[in-house]
């Protein structure tokens, strides 16, 4: 029944269309009622029968009755049946036309409603989202429950037509006959609940057994190099070959099924129209009925049969789509991260701070931050340090509300974030992540992504402060360079550096970098922080970093160890402290000689 509200509710929209399509289809079965009674007024007329029964128009037996030449009135009989064959001809095109435009404007409504909730739904959603799962529901649902709106429910309520105009008729050629060809109702109807319950189970499992396959053939396409570089080509066709298997036994199970209810349908159908002729016949010895309404009850017997037959197809065509629609339906009604959103949007300077933050992740037994504090000035280089796991990410996510502190409050510009709209937050402080994702498109709209209006000087000059303008220059077609999926064209620094270009098109007053800069050499991550500072000197930075060269030019560096601060100060203050700042240090002094040298080429 859910699954039933759900294609109701989103096809209400469309419901002058949806009732085009349903009254197409019933004068469509109307005017196909006629075709009998014109078969049973020619078999009467050849066997001049004098008390004709058939109930065609009136001004068409009278036509009819007028044409003295038997040969020259069945002519007209066939004309008039191709008549009114080519008028359903013309509305079955129509029919035709507007399911399909049915299914077009339900679908294309579907796949943007998914796609937009899709795009408002948490960081945390998106980290344990299944894609290839995500791609199946937002393509072959959406196909499967669009596909059963527009051509399945008109059909439902077709076949409800079709038996009634179908008893109609036999009705006024013999009442017994109508109850006769009614006969495998019951029997038909059972069997089609027991199946669409059966369907229902089955495609469940099936669609899971396709959503999994569809995973791994996706993250296949997107580890390419991985699998290539660990020769694992084997390993993951093995994978691939059991999902397959997984999938093809379950619809083979099905397909068993199918054949077997489809099997009994038929034998059913044939059975009735035995019963129904065999009864006709001892009717007719009975005087009761002639030739010709025996002729036109068998061939209305299509109308009550059939489509009690075709009941099954729309059954095991709702099973999927229902299934499909409660898939739908499970992503859309996940809460949007802006569902608790803040309404101020201020002014953001870079004053931020930390009071006393808690975090822990759902999934995980232990806090990740535990009374995290301190406070960044304006204009202030933070350097925030570790260990792997230590919470350093977790900080700046919670900055910029990609996930919610469990207590604590943090601060910008005395303002509580809670309290600040996630977009305006997100737009002024500018955040670089350690592994930048690219789009398959040029350089030029890479860089420009965020900022669809920057001119070519503004993407320039933030290539130039990311210090790979150069390097863009002297590709074969420039910044008209097409990168691969996930700048798969690129090396990893090329693609960080593309990615802080990105960020500074447009200006902010804070940034931060995740990690970042690691894929860049020391003098180039040196020569980028200096244009930056060179470029905005109130500008705040917060740099998620392992090395210490970088930490080391901070104006205030956070050691965070096991989800706590354990030191706060300037480099020349804690490599003096015991701790972990002055362990990591030792670990990486080599580098400092390296440094200074840098600090000589730049001065």
């Amino acid at each position: 029944m859910q699954g039933i509200r759900k294609i109701w509710q989103w096809s209400k929209k469309y419901v002058w269309l949806i009732l085009i399509v349903v009254a197409l289809a019933a004068i469509l079965q109307w005017l196909y009622a006629y075709l009998p009674l014109f078969i049973q007024y020619a078999f009467e007329r050849l066997g001049q029968v004098t008390d004709q029964k058939t109930d065609l128009p009136a001004f068409l037996i009278q036509w009819y009755n007028n044409i003295d030449d038997t040969l020259v009135c069945l002519l007209m009989i066939a004309l008039s049946m191709i008549a009114l064959q080519a008028l359903r001809s013309i509305m079955r095109c129509l029919d035709n036309y507007y399911e399909g435009a049915l299914a077009h404007y339900i679908g294309y409504d579907l796949r943007l409603k998914i796609y937009d909730h899709v795009m408002n739904l948490s960081y945390t959603y998106h980290n344990h989202s299944d894609i290839g799962d995500l791609i199946q529901r937002s393509t072959s649902d959406v196909d499967q429950t669009s596909n059963f709106i527009s051509s399945q429910i008109p059909g439902l309520i077709n076949i409800f037509v079709t038996i009634s105009i179908g008893a109609y008729r036999v009705f006024q050629i013999s009442p017994m006959l109508m109850w006769v060809s009614l006969a495998s109702a019951p029997i038909t109807a059972l069997s089609s609940i027991i199946y669409f319950r059966y369907c229902n189970k089955a495609f469940q499992k099936i669609e899971d057994a396709e959503s999994e396959m569809t995973t791994i053939i996706q993250e296949n396409v997107n580890s390419s190099r991985v699998v290539r570089a660990f020769a694992n080509e084997k390993y993951e066709f093995e994978k691939m070959d059991i999902a397959n298997k997984k999938y093809t036994q379950r619809n083979a199970k099905f397909n068993k099924v199918m054949a077997v209810f489809w099997g009994c349908s038929d034998f059913l159908c044939f059975l009735q129209y035995a019963l129904t002729m065999s009864v006709g016949i001892f009717l007719a010895k009975d005087g009761i009925l002639n030739a010709a309404d025996i002729v036109a009850a068998l061939l209305l017997m299509g109308m009550l049969i059939w489509p009690m037959r075709g009941l099954g197809r729309i059954i095991a065509s709702f099973g999927k789509a229902s299934v499909a629609a409660n898939r739908i339906d499970d992503i859309l009604k996940i809460q949007e991260e802006f569902e608790v959103n803040g309404t101020k949007e201020p002014q953001i300077t870079g004053n931020i701070e930390f009071k006393n933050v808690c975090f822990q992740f759902k999934d995980d037994s232990k806090p990740l931050l535990k009374d995290v504090s301190f406070h960044i000035e304006p204009g202030q280089t933070i350097a925030i340090v570790g260990k792997t796991g230590s919470g350093k990410s977790t900080i700046c996510n919670l900055l910029t509300r990609m996930l919610e502190v469990d207590s604590g409050e943090i601060l910008v510009d005395g303002i509580s974030i809670k309290e600040i709209e996630k977009r305006h937050l997100r737009k002024n402080i500018k955040y670089v992540l350690q592994d930048p994702f690219l789009f398959s498109k040029n350089v030029f709209d890479n860089v420009s992504i965020v900022e669809a209006q920057a001119s070519q000087e503004e993407v320039f000059e933030a290539s130039k402060t990311a210090a790979i303008h150069e390097e863009i220059m002297k590709f074969e077609r420039g910044y008209k360079t097409i990168v691969g999926e996930k700048g798969t064209t690129l090396s990893g620094g090329q693609k960080q550096r593309i990615a802080i270009a990105r960020m500074l098109v447009k200006n902010s007053n804070v940034i931060i970098f995740d990690d970042s800069l690691s894929a860049l050499d020391t003098k180039t991550d040196l020569m980028i922080r200096k244009a930056l500072k060179k470029k905005k000197k109130e500008q705040t930075m917060i740099i998620v970093t392992h090395r210490s060269t970088t930490a080391k030019e901070a104006d205030q560096i956070i050691v965070l160890d096991h989800g706590t601060i354990s030191q706060i100060g300037k480099h020349e203050d804690l490599v003096l402290e015991e701790g972990l700042y002055k362990e990591l240090w030792g670990i990486q002094g080599d580098l400092e000689k390296e440094f200074e040298e840098i600090l000589k080429e730049g001065n």
